[in-house]
C-alpha cells in the first residue's frame, strides 16, 4: 500500500512539474510580446482606446444622432442600388480563424443586378501589421444565371481565378444593364 501511495504522489509531482513548465513558457512568451512595444507605444494605445471608448459612449447617448446616421446610410444605400442596379438579398459571415494579426472569414452573398441573380462565396484573409491592414480574397466561387452566353461563363471563371470582386461588380452592373435592354428589345419584337 505504501508503494501505491508513493506512486500516486510521484504522478502528482510529475503532473505539477509539467504544469509549472507550461506556465513558465507562457510567462516567457508574454514577456517577449510585451518587450516588442515601448512604453510610449503602450501609453499611446491606451489613450487611443480611451478616446475611442469615450467617443462610442457619447455616440450611444443620443438616439436621435443614431437615427439620423441610420437614415443617411439608408439613403446612400438606396442611391447606390439605383445607380449600380445591384441589390444584395442576403449576406452571411463566419469567422474561420482568428489570431492576433490574422483573420480568415467566410462570406456568402446573394443578390440581383437588374434581372440577373448571383451568388458569391469567398474567404477574406485580413493580415494586420503595425502600419496597415491588408485584405485578400481567396476561394472565390460565383454562381450566376448566364443562360447560353459563353462569354459570361469565361468572365466568371477568370474572376474566380483572380479573386477581383471590384471588377466583377463593375462588369456585372454594365452587363446586366445591357442584358435588360436586349431582353426588353426582343420582347418588343415578339
Amino acid at each position: 500500500m505504501d508503494n501505491s501511495i508513493c506512486r500516486a504522489y510521484e504522478d502528482e509531482i510529475q503532473s505539477l512539474e509539467e504544469e509549472i513548465k507550461l506556465l513558465t513558457e507562457k510567462y516567457e512568451d508574454n514577456q517577449q510580446e510585451s518587450t516588442f512595444f515601448s512604453e510610449e507605444e503602450i501609453l499611446m494605445s491606451i489613450k487611443s482606446l480611451q478616446t475611442e471608448f469615450q467617443g462610442e459612449s457619447e455616440a450611444h447617448e443620443s438616439p436621435s444622432d443614431l437615427k439620423a446616421q441610420l437614415e443617411s446610410l439608408e439613403t446612400d444605400l438606396s442611391f447606390l442600388m439605383k445607380f449600380t442596379g445591384i441589390c444584395f438579398t442576403s449576406h452571411s459571415k463566419k469567422t474561420m480563424e482568428k489570431t492576433r494579426n490574422r483573420t480568415v472569414q467566410k462570406h456568402r452573398l446573394s443578390g440581383n443586378c437588374h434581372s440577373l441573380s448571383f451568388q458569391l462565396e469567398f474567404q477574406l484573409l485580413e493580415v494586420q501589421s503595425k502600419e496597415n491592414v491588408s485584405a485578400v480574397v481567396t476561394d472565390l466561387s460565383i454562381i450566376m444565371e448566364s443562360g447560353e452566353d459563353s462569354d459570361v461563363s469565361k468572365f466568371v471563371s477568370s474572376t474566380e481565378e483572380h479573386g477581383n470582386l471590384l471588377t466583377f461588380f463593375r462588369s456585372l452592373s454594365s452587363y446586366a444593364e445591357w442584358y435588360e435592354h436586349r431582353r426588353c428589345t426582343f420582347l418588343h419584337f415578339k
